[in-house]
């Protein structure tokens, strides 16, 4: 689900990932016809970097 978010709305992915100040600034550039491509690129690579990160917490947590 967060996937189609990222490539269609990624301004509301990066909301709810915890990032609102990437969430207003990917808005501003998906604004922009030209920058919805680049934020749709920003937001899918901000949700892997999110994904391996929750990750990397829950193997930590394990005994």
């Amino acid at each position: 689900m967060r996937l189609f978010l990222a490539i269609f709305l990624p301004w509301l992915q990066f909301f709810t990932i915890g990032r609102p100040f990437a969430g207003i600034l990917c808005l501003l550039l998906q604004l922009t016809l030209i920058g919805w491509i680049p934020a749709a690129l920003w937001s899918v690579y901000a949700l892997s970097q999110y994904k391996t990160g929750e990750q990397i917490k829950q193997a930590m947590r394990a005994p």
